[in-house]
């Protein structure tokens, strides 16, 4: 497979990133996408087992610590960790994590949602290569000008959290590829050998996965959910939420109401309270009520729309062999 410059950059063998999906990406999948070659990735709420510890600083960063170092132990190739940055009570937490994540020595920062100017030259005096996200040209140019090492294009395909202004994979990647310098990856809309092919097509140097490795062995999101994902169609998904920040998520009853809401008049408030709480919860979020509980009805189960692609559970080192024997395939084929 072709080497680009992220392999470089990263001292990876393969262009392929998971991306952290909150809740459900520990040491064990991010080790195995990494000794497969790729970049693994663990999540924010990494070892965290209850809504409970993942409100409590004290035990978010004792999780990173024991995360970080069952990584090593499971790896001895590089990694990333992931750094929403969010805004309030979000901030203080990303401040203490990224400090934890520096001590244990973590070699790659993942940042996403919040400018690019907050933690970047923080984390390079650390010696951590940055890798920012964003949804459009403008802020690619702004990472770059940061000083960001290289940034994810997230197209309006991909699962979880996505760009207001609806722009494709196909149609953004190409434009933040003309407007920057630093190496680009490609998300949204990739799970196999041919979203690889044409993502390097339109000059990304890697690609950034989340939904295909949601369905792996290795990742810890519940049964309930991986089965979901592989008996999604091509129409299983939508993206929802203009009010409150769109996302993708399975279609089910809660994001019927939501949507019914919004077109009702609800408040940006009144969304909020109804994204974080029900009595169809069971006590939990509406992220790990469908992530970490199964409860796919009424919970937020973030999932990309390359869902209707996918069909069995299989090992993440199985995802990263695949791609790269079809990648030579599909180059076959185009010659």
């Amino acid at each position: 497979m072709k080497q680009t410059r992220l392999c470089q950059l990263l001292g990876i063998e393969y262009p392929i990133i998971q991306a952290p999906m909150a809740w459900i990406t520990c040491a064990e999948l991010a080790a195995a996408v990494s000794n497969a070659g790729g970049l693994g990735t663990l999540g924010p709420e990494a070892g965290a087992k209850t809504q409970e510890e993942a409100k409590d600083l004290d035990i978010v960063e004792r999780c990173l610590r024991e995360q970080i170092r069952k990584v090593k132990t499971l790896t001895d190739k590089p990694f990333a960790v992931n750094f929403p940055i969010g805004w309030g009570k979000q901030k203080i937490f990303n401040e203490r994590r990224i400090t934890v994540a520096i001590e244990e020595g973590m070699p790659i920062a993942i940042v996403s949602m919040g400018s690019p100017e907050l933690f970047t030259q923080k984390l390079h005096d650390a010696g951590i290569k940055v890798i920012h996200i964003v949804v459009s040209v403008e802020q690619a140019r702004k990472a770059e000008k940061a000083g960001v090492d290289a940034i994810v294009c997230i197209g309006y395909e991909a699962g979880g959290h996505i760009g207001a202004d609806e722009l494709p994979t196909f149609v953004l990647v190409p434009q933040v590829v003309d407007a920057v310098e630093i190496p680009v990856i490609a998300a949204g809309g990739i799970a196999d050998a041919r979203g690889l092919v044409a993502a390097l097509a339109l000059g990304a140097e890697g690609i950034y996965m989340g939904t295909r490795f949601l369905a792996t062995y290795e990742c810890n999101a519940h049964p309930t959910m991986k089965q979901a994902v592989i008996q999604a169609g091509d129409t299983s998904t939508i993206a929802f939420g203009r009010r409150t920040g769109i996302s993708r998520c399975l279609k089910n009853a809660y994001t019927a109401r939501h949507m019914e809401m919004e077109a009702s008049g609800a408040t940006f408030d009144e969304l909020r309270e109804y994204e974080r709480s029900g009595d169809d919860l069971g006590g939990w979020r509406r992220i790990p009520a469908a992530l970490v509980d199964g409860n796919i009805t009424h919970g937020s189960a973030a999932c990309g729309a390359i869902a209707g692609m996918i069909n069995e559970i299989i090992s993440a080192g199985e995802v990263i062999r695949r791609m790269v024997e079809g990648y030579e395939a599909v180059l076959a084929k185009l010659r």
